[in-house]
């Protein structure tokens, strides 16, 4: 019975990872230019143009449907990667895998970078991505997650996280952000912890209260979380490199573009 659950499983995975005809919601940024800006431990969230990107971003309401990690070619010395691999990605039919730059090249893409890591603590979060190298995806999430591109009623707000945590749960399988929150959090790095205040009990000040952080279940984790997390910094490769509005060059008189022109140039 497994090995037939894993069969269907392994089809419909196939299917929901096959591209569709989307439209990015902004420009693509060149591999040459995300590689000269990314750092190691930096996370790159993708807006992807699968029925599975479709359904993670639905849930999510979110334009990010994918995460992957920038480990750097150095840290996959050894591991068999092939040359010019320099990510690691949970991917829906080949699990954990390591990946190239020219992959994400043509989809619209975020840089994410955690603030303030030293070299020890972004050696860890890199190592812990890579020793996990060759385990699966969580199946039981894609069947979870594929009803959602059947025409059924909308989910309601409130439901839509708690319906990302139904993986099986196994170790050994993983989705794209739920890796990458493990990796940081086995740092103990916020992404989006939960936040209680408790009276700090001062004889000099009765009124002072102090945060205290709790760790979110990794299961809970969504691309989105770490572009709208306070302990991330957003980096556009554009702006990284040097930019100056006054080099562009505009096409001479051409009057602004409407709605009517931009829809007929796609």
């Amino acid at each position: 019975m497994g090995t037939v659950s894993g069969w269907f499983g392994s089809q419909l995975a196939r299917y929901l990872s096959a591209e569709v005809h989307q439209h990015g919601s902004a420009p693509p940024t060149r591999a040459d230019r995300l590689l000269a800006t990314l750092q190691p431990g930096d996370v790159l969230l993708v807006e992807g143009h699968s029925r599975f990107s479709t359904a993670i971003k639905y849930l999510t309401q979110s334009t990010w449907s994918h995460a992957a990690l920038y480990v750097g070619s150095e840290a996959l010395v050894g591991t068999g990667a092939p040359p010019g691999h320099c990510f690691v990605e949970a991917d829906v039919s080949d699990g954990v895998r390591t990946v190239g730059a020219a992959l994400f090249e043509a989809y619209h893409t975020r840089i994410c970078r955690p603030v303030e890591l030293r070299a020890e603590e972004i050696t860890q979060v890199v190592g812990y991505v890579i020793a996990r190298l060759g385990h699966q995806y969580d199946l039981r999430n894609v069947w979870d997650l594929a009803r959602y591109l059947l025409p059924t009623p909308p989910v309601p707000q409130r439901f839509r996280r708690r319906m990302l945590s139904l993986g099986s749960g196994d170790p050994t399988r993983a989705i794209c952000s739920t890796l990458i929150a493990q990796a940081f959090q086995s740092i103990r790095y916020p992404i989006l912890p939960l936040v209680s205040t408790t009276s700090r009990d001062s004889p000099d000040c009765p009124a002072c209260v102090e945060e205290i952080l709790q760790l979110r279940h990794h299961s809970l984790f969504a691309p989105r979380d770490f572009d709208v997390s306070p302990y991330f910094a957003v980096v556009k490769p554009t702006l990284a490199q040097g930019f100056d509005f006054h080099s562009l060059q505009w096409q001479p008189g051409a009057d602004e573009v409407g709605p009517v022109s931009t829809l007929a140039s796609r």
